[in-house]
C-alpha cells in the first residue's frame, strides 16, 4: 500500500514545473540523509577509501550533497515516467551526439555507469534505438512489473532478468540491438575478478570485454551530469574506445575503472555512494561493511 501511495505521488509530481520538482528533489534528499544512517555510513566509508586524501568535513559536506541528487533522480523519475518525450528531451543537452549517431546499425554496448542520472540516458536512447537493457527483481511485484513497464515505454525495447544470463543479449547484439549496461557494482567475483577501483580491490564484471570480444560490439561509454537550478541535464557520449577489447580482459576492465574513476571525480556528487562497491572481499581480508 505505502508503494502504490508513493508512486501516485510521485505521478502528481510530473505535472509540476521543472523548477520546483528540482526544490522538491533537494528537500526529500536532505530528508533521507537525516534518516539513511545505513546508506550516510556506506557513502562515508567509501569516500574515506577512494578519497582518503578529504578532510572528514568535506567528506560529510560532499555525502550531504550526494543525498541531495540522489532524491532529485528519485523524484525527477516523474518525468521520465509519465512526461511526454518533447518535454523530457526538452530538458536534456546532448555532447557527442556524433558518437550515438555513429553506432547505427552496428553492435554496441553503452557503457553506462552508475551516476544518478543514468535513467534519464536511458530515455533518451530508448526513444531512438530498440535497445537491450537487465532489470533485477525488486521485493515487490508491484514495483517490478511499474519499474519493467516504464522501461519500455518508447519504441521495442528488449528487457531481460539477470537471471536469463548472456545468450539472450549476445543473440540481440549480433542482430545489430545495442546494449545499455551498467557495469560497475558488486555482483561477487562469479564472473569477475577482483579489479581496482581508486586503488582498492574491487569485485568487477568482466563482462564487457567478453560481451565485445564475442559480438564484435564497440564500447561507447555516455555519463548524465544534472544541472543546478532549472538548467536540466547533461548527456555526453563518448568516442568508440579504440583497441578494445585487446585480448586481455582484465587489463580491458582495469580501463573501464579508471574511465569510471576520471567521471567520478569530475562530478563526484553524483557517482552511486550509496552501493556497497567494496562488499566482496579478497579471502583474508577484513570487510569494510
Amino acid at each position: 500500500m505505502l508503494a502504490r501511495l508513493g508512486i501516485f505521488l510521485l505521478w502528481l509530481m510530473h505535472f509540476l514545473p521543472f523548477r520546483i520538482l528540482v526544490w522538491i528533489g533537494n528537500t526529500f534528499g536532505l530528508l533521507l540523509y537525516a534518516l539513511a544512517h545505513e546508506r550516510r555510513s556506506v557513502a562515508n566509508i567509501n569516500l574515506r577509501l577512494c578519497f582518503p586524501q578529504m578532510s572528514d568535513a568535506e567528506r560529510t559536506q560532499l555525502v550531504r550533497h550526494h543525498f541531495q541528487m540522489f532524491g532529485r533522480a528519485l523524484i525527477e523519475r516523474s518525468i521520465l515516467w509519465w512526461s511526454s518525450a518533447e518535454r523530457i528531451n526538452s530538458l536534456i543537452k546532448v555532447e557527442g551526439e556524433a558518437d550515438f549517431i555513429a553506432t547505427q546499425g552496428k553492435p554496441v554496448i553503452f557503457l553506462v555507469p552508475h551516476f544518478v542520472g543514468m535513467d534519464i540516458a536511458g530515455s533518451w536512447i530508448s526513444q531512438r534505438r530498440d535497445a537491450i537493457s537487465v532489470y533485477a527483481k525488486q521485493k515487490s511485484r508491484y514495483l517490478t512489473e511499474l519499474l519493467f513497464n516504464m522501461r519500455k515505454r518508447f519504441r521495442n525495447q528488449r528487457l531481460y532478468s539477470r537471471q536469463q544470463g548472456l545468450r539472450l543479449i549476445v543473440k540481440a547484439l549480433r542482430e545489430g540491438c545495442p546494449f545499455f549496461y551498467l557495469p560497475d557494482q558488486d555482483q561477487t567475483v562469479k564472473d569477475g575478478a577482483f579489479i581496482p577501483f581508486f586503488g582498492i580491490p574491487a569485485a568487477t564484471m568482466t563482462t564487457v570485454p567478453r560481451l565485445a570480444a564475442i559480438t564484435n560490439a564497440c564500447i561507447v561509454p555516455c555519463v548524465v551530469k544534472l544541472l543546478p537550478g532549472a538548467g536540466g541535464y547533461v548527456l555526453t557520449f563518448y568516442p568508440a574506445w579504440e583497441n578494445f577489447p585487446s585480448g586481455d580482459d582484465i587489463q580491458d576492465t582495469r580501463r573501464m575503472n579508471e574511465f569510471i574513476e576520471h567521471r567520478a571525480c569530475e562530478i563526484p556528487e553524483q557517482y552511486f555512494w550509496l552501493h556497497k562497491r567494496f562488499k566482496t572481499r579478497p579471502e583474508g581480508e577484513e570487510k569494510f561493511y
